[in-house]
């Protein structure tokens, strides 16, 4: 603290950001992309962008999913609706199979799931499999390919200096307004620094929010001592106390038709006020002993938990309403919740949000190049001389090249393998995540080989033309390009603003690549005209 309180702050927003950039570029990518997963899961899906305008009942698409499952899984031990909803207008089943009678003991059966035609109950054909934008959610804080449990304390641990660096990063600033509207181009270091400051300003109270409250969405797994110290270590008590669930006892062994699910839904709906219901999962089905469980959709607000109702399957009676009631510190949960993944918004405050997110992408990205340009200015004398940079400079600058200009080609490498893959083929959703991470690997390999200028100008101009390709591709591989979409107001409108989405995205890093180019023009030029600035304009280029 020798250096002052502020500078002493300084310090900590630097190192505290720089240390998990490239994670929390990652983070904040994926996780601004799924404010609209159910929009790019079904863009994603292109076979049902014809039946998108189906209007059907709830109680006629619960009968007809009803009547799937009797005859698909009748000896199922769970099944599954997911009802068209507003943003998801697909019906879906789902089913669990029993365990073969030699499995070992705990064996769970095989979950399967099947998209159907709310008319006639049969399984849409062709329709490919994806994750969608699941794989994007689930992403952001699973980060795939490693245990979740692992990943989730990875992403907590970044979050968290996230939060120091946003803090240190207010202390610090002393004119944070000022500089807000302040801009100066061609400046090299502070260009990059205003730049910076004006996307943490832009968005200051969403970057606070989204990170606090990422923290509280897993805040059981950072701090247990509460919960193990209130329920002596027997945490299934503490979830079945906090998470009412279905109560299911063990199934009786003794067949009883199912009551029919039209009454049950309209005894649910009128509970809620007349807002429908979204999934039914129906426990021990064709037993003395099943229950239906009915959902409700989420209602447009801030509380993300949501009441659900449960059936005895046999008599229809009414057997519990959990989460209709919650006590002040779940609601308060359930509200924190609700801000973070932004489900009670309507599509234009949903834009807004996502508007958010890229300015903190862009922040986190403008942050990590602010150091690497700073530090090389520091190398002016040693580059003049025809010396080289430190190893640990250029290991920044080349994991700068691959996590912000290579995760763009592998975000489009993932909806190009979408439209490219056959549709049939076995183990389709894994290869097109395979794709995702095979296209980001090639390009962090290359940044390593060669971290300067060229390959910035490189990648950018490869994520750029294959997100300006995602329209063109449509056009050869689907029925719902944008000349059906937009122009003859055809299909759906989700599936045009997403291809509007990476046509502007796409264009972004055209300019980008462009203004890389130009740069490097005026440096050159600049190192021709005046001999005495030589070593100026190749620091320039470098930075």
């Amino acid at each position: 603290m020798r250096e002052g309180f502020r500078q002493s702050m300084a310090w900590l927003h630097t190192w505290s950001g720089l240390l998990v950039c490239w994670v929390l570029f990652l983070v904040f990518c994926a996780g601004t992309a799924s404010y609209f997963r159910e929009e790019i899961t079904l863009w994603m899906k292109p076979e049902l962008h014809a039946s998108h305008s189906v209007q059907i009942s709830d109680a006629q698409a619960a009968q007809t999913a009803l009547t799937a499952l009797q005859s698909k899984a009748p000896d199922a031990s769970r099944w599954f609706i997911t009802l068209p909803a507003e943003r998801s207008t697909a019906l879906r089943i789902g089913w669990i199979s029993p365990p073969p009678k030699d499995a070992p003991p705990k064996t769970r059966g095989k979950f399967t799931s099947q998209i159907i035609d709310p008319l006639t109950g049969e399984k849409m054909p062709d329709v490919r499999e994806t994750r969608g934008g699941e794989f994007l959610y689930r992403l952001h804080f699973d980060l795939h390919y490693m245990p979740a449990l692992w990943a989730r304390w990875i992403v907590g641990f970044c979050a968290m200096f996230m939060l120091v660096a946003i803090v240190s990063g207010v202390i610090t600033h002393k004119r944070i307004f000022k500089d807000f509207f302040t801009f100066r181009p061609k400046k090299g270091q502070r260009s990059w620094l205003d730049a910076h400051n004006a996307t943490a300003v832009l968005a200051l109270p969403y970057h606070l929010m989204i990170t606090y409250t990422g923290l509280v969405t897993l805040m059981f797994m950072y701090m247990p001592w509460g919960i193990q110290t209130a329920y002596k270590g027997n945490q299934e008590s503490f979830f079945a106390d906090v998470f009412p669930s279905a109560r299911n006892g063990k199934p009786a062994g003794k067949p009883m038709p199912l009551t029919p699910l039209q009454p049950l839904l309209a005894q649910a709906e009128q509970r809620w006020h007349g807002i429908p219901a979204v999934g039914i999962t129906i426990n021990h089905p064709g037993d003395a002993n099943a229950t239906i469980q009915i959902r409700r959709q989420e209602e447009k607000g801030l509380n993300y938990i949501q009441p659900s109702v449960q059936f005895n399957g046999v008599t229809g009676a009414l057997v519990s309403a959990d989460n209709e009631d919650i006590g002040g510190a779940n609601a308060t949960r359930g509200v924190l919740y609700g801000l973070h993944i932004g489900h009670f918004a309507n599509p234009l405050l949903r834009v807004l949000f996502f508007l958010c997110g890229l300015s903190g992408c862009a922040m986190v990205a403008t942050g990590a190049l602010l150091w690497a340009v700073k530090t090389r200015q520091g190398y002016a004398r040693k580059l003049a001389a025809g010396g080289r940079v430190g190893f640990g400079l250029r290991l920044v600058e080349a994991l700068n090249i691959g996590a912000i200009a290579g995760l763009p080609i592998a975000f489009a490498a993932y909806f190009w393998a979408n439209r490219l893959l056959p549709v049939a083929m076995p183990r389709r959703p894994d290869a097109e995540i395979s794709w995702f991470f095979i296209a980001w690997g090639v390009a962090a390999v290359l940044a390593q080989i060669r971290p300067d200028r060229r390959m910035w100008q490189w990648q950018l101009w490869t994520g750029a033309l294959l997100f300006m390709g995602i329209p063109v591709l449509n056009v050869f591989t689907t029925s719902s390009h944008l000349g059906v979409t937009l122009f003859m107001a055809q299909g759906p409108w989700s599936v045009a603003g997403f291809d509007l989405t990476v046509l502007a995205l796409g264009i972004g890093l055209a300019l980008a690549a462009w203004h890389l180019g130009r740069k490097k023009k005026a440096a050159k030029k600049s190192g021709k005209q005046h001999p005495q600035e030589t070593s100026e304009a190749k620091l320039q280029e470098a930075a």
